[in-house]
C-alpha cells in the first residue's frame, strides 16, 4: 500500500463521490492529500483519512477561483513541501434544462467549473512541478466529451474541452517530465447522478442503469479512483496526453439492442 509513498497530492471535488474515494485512495497509498471543494463535507473526507491512519488537510474552496486554485498549489508546498500529483476532478453537471431554454449563464457557470477550473488547475500546478522536473495532473472528463448522448450540451462539451485541454497541455509541458491525462468515466453513483438513480428506483429499473454498456451495469466512485491512482504513479510513467475510457465499455460501440452469440 504504498504506490504514492512519498507523494504530495491535492483532489478538488473532494467532498463526495470520485473525489472522496481518490483522496481516501491516495492516501491509503502513502500520499500526503489536501482535499478541496466548496462544500463543507470536504472536512470530512480529511477525517476519514486522518482516521485511517492518513494524512490530509481540508481547504473549502471553489475550483473555478484562481486565487483558490493558486493557494491550495501553495497550501500543498507550505504544508508538505512539495506537490508532486494534482487531480483535478471538481465539475458540475449543469442541470437538465432543455438545450434550446438554456442562455449563456447557464453555459458560463458550467464551463467556469468543468473546463476552466481544469485550466487553473494544471497553471498552478505546473508553476511548483515544472521546477521540480516531475508531476503528474489528472484532469476528470467523461464519456460525454467523447459522444453525445451522455448528458447536457454545457456540460458536454466542457468535457470535450477537458479531453481537448489535457492534449495540448501535456505538449505545450513537453520536456518537463510533468504528465496530463484525463479519466472519461461512464455512469457512476455518485452525488452528481443522484437524480438518475433516484429517479430508476421510483420507476423500479435501477437494475437498469448502465445496461448499454458490455458490463451491463454502472459503477463505483473507487473504480474512477483505481484508474486515477494509477495515472497519479509512478506506474503510468509513460502514459501521457491521453483521454482514457473507464465505463464498462459503452463507448466501444454504438449501443446495440441485440448481440451476435447471445
Amino acid at each position: 500500500m504504498d504506490r504514492l509513498k512519498g507523494k504530495v497530492a491535492i483532489v478538488t471535488g473532494a467532498a463526495s463521490g470520485i473525489g472522496r474515494a481518490s483522496a481516501k485512495l491516495f492516501a491509503a497509498e502513502g500520499a500526503k492529500v489536501v482535499c478541496v471543494d466548496r462544500a463543507p463535507e470536504v472536512k470530512e473526507t480529511a477525517k476519514a483519512i486522518k482516521a485511517a491512519g492518513g494524512t490530509a488537510i481540508a481547504l473549502k474552496a471553489d475550483a473555478a477561483s484562481e486565487s483558490d486554485v493558486a493557494h491550495a498549489v501553495n497550501t500543498a508546498v507550505k504544508e508538505f513541501g512539495k506537490l508532486d500529483i494534482f487531480y483535478a476532478n471538481a465539475g458540475v453537471s449543469g442541470g437538465g434544462k432543455p438545450f434550446f431554454e438554456l442562455d449563456a449563464n447557464d453555459w458560463r457557470q458550467v464551463l467556469e467549473v468543468n473546463l476552466i477550473g481544469v485550466f487553473l488547475a494544471i497553471k498552478h500546478a505546473a508553476r511548483v512541478m515544472v521546477p521540480n522536473k516531475k508531476g503528474s495532473i489528472v484532469c476528470t472528463a467523461s464519456v460525454a466529451g467523447i459522444r453525445s448522448g451522455a448528458g447536457g450540451g454545457p456540460y458536454s462539451a466542457s468535457k470535450a474541452g477537458v479531453i481537448n485541454l489535457a492534449t495540448t497541455a501535456a505538449n505545450y509541458l513537453a520536456g518537463t517530465n510533468v504528465r496530463v491525462n484525463a479519466i472519461c468515466p461512464g455512469i457512476i453513483e455518485t452525488g452528481m447522478t443522484k437524480p438518475i438513480f433516484d429517479y430508476a428506483k421510483q420507476r423500479g429499473t435501477h437494475d437498469k442503469i448502465g445496461q448499454l454498456n458490455p458490463l451491463k451495469r454502472y459503477g463505483v466512485p473507487e473504480e474512477i479512483a483505481n484508474m486515477a491512482l494509477f495515472l497519479a504513479s509512478d506506474e503510468a510513467s509513460y502514459v501521457n496526453g491521453q483521454h482514457i475510457a473507464v465505463d464498462g465499455g459503452l463507448t466501444s460501440s454504438m449501443p446495440v439492442t441485440g448481440r451476435i452469440g447471445r
